[in-house]
This record gives C-alpha cells, sequence and structure tokens, in this order.
C-alpha cells in the first residue's frame, strides 16, 4: 500500500513539474494596420488591392480588430468593386454582416468627399477637357439611386461648370421634366448650354422613347434663346449611354 501511494505521488509530482504550454500569440492586428498604413503612404492607393484599400477606409469606423474579413465581404456583396461599396445605399450596406452605423457613416463620408473633390475639379477646367470625369461624377452620384433623377449641368460660354442641379425626382422608372423650367433656368444662371443627365434604376442605360422625345423638346425650347444641349447622358449600374455619342442629338 505503502509503495503505491508513493509511486502515484511521484507520478502527480512529475505532472506538477511539466511546464504549461505557451498562450497563443495575440493576433498581430496593430502590426497589420501599420504596415498597411506605411504601404499606402510610401506607394499610394495603386500599391494596394480593392480589399486592402477598403481596410484602409474601414479603420476609421473600427479602432480595434482586423478589417480584412469585413473589407471582403463588402467587395463579394457588391460585385468585387470598391466603388459600388462606397456609392451602396446605406440600407444595402446594412444587410451585409458586421456593417453597423459608424461603418455606413464613414463610406458615406467617402463618397460625398469624392463626389465634392470631383465637382469642384469640373467647375476649374473646360468640361469637355476631361468628359471622362464628367461620366465618373454622373456615373457615381446617380447610378445607384433607387429611383429616377434627372439632373442638369449647367455650362458657361468657355464650357465651365456654372451649377450642377437636380431639376426633379421621379419614380422607379419614370421622371416628369419640363422643358420650360429647364430653359428658364439655364436663363436665370446667364448659361448658354446644358448637359441632362438621368439615371435608369433597372441597371440598362439604353433611352426609350420618352426620353429621346424629352431631350428633343428641350433642345427645342432652348434653340431660340441661344441655349444648347451639348449631350443627355443616361446611367445606370450597366454603364451609361450618351445621346451625342449615339448621335440621337
Amino acid at each position: 500500500m505503502s509503495s503505491g501511494l508513493n509511486e502515484a505521488k511521484a507520478a502527480a509530482d512529475l505532472f506538477e513539474r511539466e511546464p504549461s504550454p505557451p498562450p497563443a500569440p495575440a493576433a498581430d492586428h496593430e502590426g497589420h494596420r501599420r504596415r498597411l498604413k506605411d504601404r499606402f503612404l510610401n506607394g499610394g492607393h495603386n500599391a494596394l488591392p480593392d480589399y486592402e484599400l477598403l481596410e484602409l477606409v474601414l479603420y476609421a469606423a473600427i479602432r480595434r480588430g482586423d478589417t480584412k474579413p469585413l473589407a471582403k465581404r463588402l467587395l463579394a456583396s457588391f460585385n468585387g468593386s470598391f466603388a459600388e461599396v462606397i456609392n451602396a445605399p446605406s440600407g444595402r450596406l446594412k444587410e451585409v454582416h458586421g456593417v453597423g452605423d459608424a461603418v455606413v457613416e464613414h463610406l458615406k463620408i467617402v463618397q460625398a468627399a469624392a463626389q465634392r473633390l470631383l465637382q469642384v475639379e469640373l467647375k476649374e477646367r473646360d468640361v469637355f477637357k476631361s468628359w471622362a470625369d464628367v461620366i465618373g461624377y454622373c456615373h457615381a452620384e446617380m447610378s445607384r439611386l433607387p429611383i429616377e433623377q434627372f439632373r442638369i449641368l449647367f455650362l458657361d460660354k468657355k464650357s465651365r461648370l456654372i451649377a450642377n442641379e437636380v431639376q426633379q425626382t421621379g419614380t422607379i422608372d419614370h421622371t416628369p421634366v419640363y422643358p420650360r423650367q429647364v430653359v428658364k433656368r439655364a436663363l436665370e444662371l446667364s448659361a448658354t448650354a446644358v448637359i441632362l443627365v438621368h439615371n435608369h434604376p433597372s441597371g440598362d442605360p439604353t433611352p426609350s422613347k420618352a426620353d429621346i422625345d424629352m431631350t428633343r423638346q428641350i433642345t427645342e425650347a432652348g434653340r431660340p434663346l441661344n441655349i444648347t444641349v451639348h449631350d443627355h447622358l443616361i446611367v445606370a449600374r450597366g454603364g451609361y449611354t450618351s445621346f451625342r455619342e449615339k448621335r440621337l442629338l
């Protein structure tokens, strides 16, 4: 009996002397954030793929932890497009697991800042020398709206932007537009030309017969007053249509 107790005690002593396993290393989230910021600062946005740039944007809303999984979920939910994530409606963003008010608010701030910057740049130069920027601005601003919106870019005689105004907002597939109001507003702003823009929430930028008829009515109303319709852009998730490129003007 004594021998058995001694053997048990020796075995217990052996286990007590065995060192405990080291704790698992903590995730190096802070180090990853610092390295990502350094790569951005040294190489600009081109140094980062979309998911890492989105990670960087999310840092302001999520102060600690790993934002990579959320960035990848957001991109997966919006066709792998950074631009579509930034421009997505707040309600759709919140459908993605892990997106709360703070994330939505910050993404909308980034969207507003980008749009404001582009709008200011357009005001400072000939619109037609930066036509790709005009299309990019209109697409970012309007292509994902859930209802139709009719916007007008008013230009001076040097083709610089005087004003960018929403003229009408309609339903999911129709916006009432009144040619006389368009011309009246152009006269008020001393504009000599306009670019008409509206969106198709369906995702298809193909103009309807009503779109074509309305454009011709505005063109005819402006002609006697020397107000030119330079173009009519229809923007949608699937791209855009330029009436001038299609020779519909």
